[in-house]
Formats: structure tokens, C-alpha cells, sequence
């Protein structure tokens, strides 16, 4: 090989980012979410956001235990109670059941998303919202956004983080995982189905 062409290799190749991909696990699940998905949301179910919604809370690990929440949608028991009675194919929750815990996520994301106001970036800010709202409850995302109206930016709402209810403490992490999700994992499964289009 000549030595300038070996010269431009070095150079050029720290410098390409190869696509990454879905981990090995999350392909077990994929038909699984991609149905209950579009059993909720219709042909054109946000996947995407979901795929890395669970990427986010377990790594695609049905097992997975935090100390509060369970399997590959971590719902803690009491909203696994929850959701199960709004959805009779729900009923008897089962977190540690993947086909039950990614309809349930399925229909809690839709839930939250439905009662999230549109705003300038309507997808994404609701997504936005809607996922502060599965991290750390939507009665708190609710009260941050009153205390920042008449503005809807979700910048002017997560200011408000710690100024209502939520414990300044939770902050951290509740503002991260939308960002975690939307920005960072959502990329890893675009050909799984849409997404949320976020800058």
C-alpha cells in the first residue's frame, strides 16, 4: 500500500463513526413491541421512541430490578396495577412478562402523550413531557408546566424542575431521560418504525 494512502487512512479513520446497532437482546423483543405498538398507537406508532425507551430503563433485560421497579418496562407495582385496570388484555399485571410489560408500556406512553399540550415542536415536546412524565409522574411534569405558563417551551417547564413538588434531588435524572431516549438511543432502532423528531 502506498504510504500516503496508508497516511489518509489513519487520518480519516478515528474520524468515521459507524453506525451502531440495537443490541442482540432487544431483537428477542422487537416483533413483541412493534405490535403492541401499533395495537395502541395505530400503523404509525412511535417504535422508535419505545425501543429506546426500554433500552433506557433495563437494556432489553425482562429480569431487570431497580429498587422500586420491575422487568423491561420497570413499572413499579403500583402503576403495573394501574395500567392493568385500564386495559382488560392487561389484566393480572405481570412486569416480568415482556409481552405483557411492552403492551403496558405501549398503552402507559400513549396515556401520558395523550394529556401532554402540544406546543411549537407538538412530537417532540409531547414526547418530551410524556417521558418525564413515565420517569418521575406526570402530576409533577403538570405542575412545573402551570408554574412556567404562559409558556409551553419544555425548556421554561424543566426550569421549573424542584419548584413544585419534585424534590429538587430527582431532578438530575428525571431531565436526563428524555434526552437519553429521544437523542441518544432513538437512533439505534429508526428502522424499527418512527420516531420523535428532536433537535
Amino acid at each position: 500500500m502506498r504510504s500516503w494512502l496508508l497516511a489518509l487512512l489513519v487520518a480519516v479513520l478515528p474520524a468515521l463513526t459507524f453506525a451502531q446497532e440495537p443490541p442482540r437482546a432487544a431483537m428477542k423483543y422487537r416483533a413483541d413491541l412493534v405490535r403492541s405498538a401499533r395495537l395502541v398507537w395505530g400503523l404509525d406508532a412511535p417504535v422508535a421512541v419505545m425501543a429506546a425507551q426500554v433500552h433506557q430503563e433495563s437494556g432489553w433485560r425482562p429480569d431487570a430490578r431497580s429498587a422500586y421497579a420491575h422487568g423491561l418496562a420497570q413499572f413499579t407495582p403500583d402503576t403495573a396495577e394501574w395500567i392493568a385496570g385500564q386495559d382488560a388484555a392487561l389484566a393480572g399485571a405481570d412486569t416480568g412478562n415482556p409481552v405483557w410489560a411492552l403492551r403496558a408500556l405501549a398503552r402507559y406512553d400513549k396515556w401520558l402523550y395523550d394529556r401532554i399540550p402540544a406546543a411549537s415542536n407538538a412530537a417532540c415536546d409531547r414526547w418530551w413531557g410524556a417521558l418525564r412524565g413515565y420517569n418521575g409522574g406526570l402530576g409533577h411534569w403538570l405542575k412545573e408546566a402551570r408554574l412556567a405558563a404562559p409558556s409551553t417551551d419544555r425548556g421554561a417547564i424543566d426550569a421549573q424542575c424542584g419548584r413544585a413538588s419534585r424534590h429538587v434531588s430527582h431532578c438530575r435524572e428525571n431531565l436526563a431521560y428524555p434526552r437519553l431516549i429521544l437523542t441518544k438511543w432513538q437512533p439505534l432502532y429508526a428502522s424499527w418504525g418512527p420516531g420523535a423528531k428532536c433537535a
